[in-house]
Order: C-alpha cells, then structure tokens, then sequence
C-alpha cells in the first residue's frame, strides 16, 4: 500500500480544502485507493467517514460494500444515512437485510420516521427493490403535476387524502403547501400542520 494513499486518506478529516482535495486525488486513483480507504475507515471522525463515503460512490467499486454495511452502525446518525444510501446506489449485493437491521435499530432508538436516516434507509430498501412505497387509489386519482413537473395535489382535496392515506395505515410526514401562479410554484409559509403522531408505534 502506497504511504502517499495512507496520507490522502487521513487528509479526508483535514480542514475543507485538503480534505476535498484529498478526495478529488482518491476518486482519480480509483479502484487503487479503494483497499486503502477502507483500512482507513476506523482512524477517521464523522466527516473522513462522509467523504469516505463520497469517493465510494463516485469510484464505484463494489469492494467498499462491506465497509458500508459497517458503517450502518456508526455512532453518527449521517454516516449511518449516508452509508445506506451509497449501499443502494452502488447496489451492493447483500445489503437488503443489513439495511433491514438498520431500520430496525431506528425504531427502537425511537427515531421519528421523518427524520432523514430513516427517510433514507426506506429511499434506499426502495431502490434496491425490498420496499414498495404505497400510493393507495384515491390518493394516486388526486395526484396533479406543477408548474415545473413536480408532484402534488390540489389543497381542495387535501381532507379526502389524509382520510384517505389513513385508510391504509399511512401517514403524511412532511405537509407543504405551495401556490401555482403563471408558470411558477411558492412555497406558502405559516401553514405548517400541528402534527401530534405516536412516533413509538411501528410505521
């Protein structure tokens, strides 16, 4: 193992410049740096660990698999989603279940389900084709486009979706309204939900 790729990989903790240098150095060595980085892994702090993570993914290189189930136990709650989000965009075989066990450990931590780890492990069990987002009838019926492509649906009928959605046991956890006016959306402020949700109950 070359010293100068040891070096690289303890400069992914450095202050911002060296450590994206670092990074953009490991990601041109490619598949070379890949054993270094992992052997590395457990001497870096949260943020070696981030953008260990980031070379990853843009190298591609399935080895780093194992590391990143391991990194599902990171005491960082980051790492953690980082770490589940990368196993299913570079599609590492085996991650499914680790992932399971991952999610697992959110709901006894008692992680409410809108915070961004487990929002990331259901967008990863997604991906990798272990989870199958519900959209129940009406709701999908509803469904309307905006302006700039993205989904929504029309506020008139936002009581008939949250019964709806209940029906078939599932939960809105991020409401957001929004104006469409000549060809652009606003986001509309002051009409945040006062949501009172059992975040201890199995979602």
């Amino acid at each position: 193992m070359s010293p100068s790729i040891e070096r690289l990989v303890q400069q992914l903790d450095g202050e911002a410049d060296t450590s994206y240098d670092a990074r953009a150095e490991l990601i041109r060595l490619g598949s070379d740096a890949i054993p270094a980085i992992i052997d590395g892994l457990t001497s870096l702090g949260s943020f070696g660990r981030l953008t260990a993570i980031e070379v990853f993914e843009e190298v591609g290189d399935p080895r780093c698999g194992p590391a990143l189930i391991r990194l599902l136990d990171s005491d960082n709650p980051t790492v953690r989603e980082w770490a589940a989000m990368a196993l299913a965009s570079l599609e590492i075989d085996g991650a499914v279940e680790p992932l399971r066990r991952a999610y697992r450990a959110c709901l006894k931590r008692q992680t409410p389900p809108d915070r961004t780890e487990p929002s990331g492990i259901r967008w990863a069990l997604t991906e990798l084709g272990a989870r199958t987002p519900v959209v129940p009838p009406l709701t999908a019926r509803l469904r309307a486009a905006a302006a700039d492509d993205a989904p929504g649906w029309p506020s008139v009928h936002f009581t008939e979706i949250i019964n709806d959605l209940a029906d078939h046991a599932q939960v809105i956890l991020h409401p957001q309204f929004w104006r469409v006016d000549t060809g652009r959306t606003y986001g509309i402020s002051g009409t945040c939900l006062d949501w009172k949700l059992d975040w201890t109950t199995p979602w």
